[in-house]
């Protein structure tokens, strides 16, 4: 890298904590708010940024509440509230399927320890499955009528997260990087995961061991050909 060149910010931030993450409940696409905690860390990750002299010029999250409530408190800690922000199910944390609203006794009881245990620990293993007519399955609730019903998932491994964010990565994000913007991503510990996983090179295994903190900072600076030059976390 040239010692003039310019590098550009990029900072992920998983959401606050939610309500369901104190009784460890699987989440995934359950529409469920912060807690106040949560709040509190959504806040302060605002004014940490703000203190470390961060700007955006756009903004994304996803369609869940707890993302959007987290994007709402940091813009506001940083006076950026007239910002784009962007919403996208593509950037939804990876669905947990029949899982989903549980927590891991409960699951295990229900569904036996390695189709529960096999989905935590490995890339590609996929929890169990919704059946169609549940109506936890996306396909029938009114936020995503717009979206073709075939790519809406009943149950996602990591591996398959990671296809469906792919599109909006590479056609909607990756263009703004390449064009200087400063860009805020809110998301979840899964979703972030699979962004981690493009920019940094890492394998499935390597993923799937990674541990991304709620309402954490995590900060990149990234050179003309996107690739991480520095990398870290704000200090609480």
């Amino acid at each position: 890298m040239s010692k003039t060149e310019k590098l550009t910010r990029l900072v992920l931030l998983r959401h606050g904590k939610s309500v369901w993450n104190k009784d460890r409940h699987f989440t995934g696409w359950s529409d469920i708010a912060l807690s106040l905690q949560g709040e509190e860390e959504a806040r302060r990750a605002g004014q940490r940024l703000k203190q470390a002299g961060f700007s955006f010029d756009i903004c994304f999250c996803s369609e869940l509440k707890r993302a959007r409530d987290t994007l709402a408190f940091v813009q506001s800690e940083m006076s950026l509230s007239h910002l784009p922000a962007y919403q996208s199910w593509r950037l939804n944390e990876r669905h947990y399927g029949a899982l989903e609203g549980m927590r891991p006794w409960a699951a295990i009881r229900k569904f036996g320890i390695w189709p529960v245990l096999k989905s935590q620990l490995h890339f590609d293993a996929v929890p169990p499955l919704l059946m169609a007519n549940d109506p936890r399955v996306p396909a029938s609730q009114q936020r995503y009528a717009a979206v073709n019903h075939a790519q809406l998932p009943l149950a996602e491994s990591m591996q398959q997260a990671l296809v469906r964010v792919q599109p909006f990565w590479q056609q909607t994000i990756l263009p703004e990087i390449r064009q200087g913007k400063r860009l805020l991503i809110v998301s979840h510990k899964g979703l972030l995961r699979t962004l981690v996983m493009q920019l940094e090179g890492l394998t499935g295994a390597q993923v799937m061991r990674l541990s991304i903190t709620t309402g954490q900072p995590l900060c990149y600076e990234l050179d003309s050909s996107l690739n991480p030059v520095n990398r870290y976390y704000l200090p609480g």
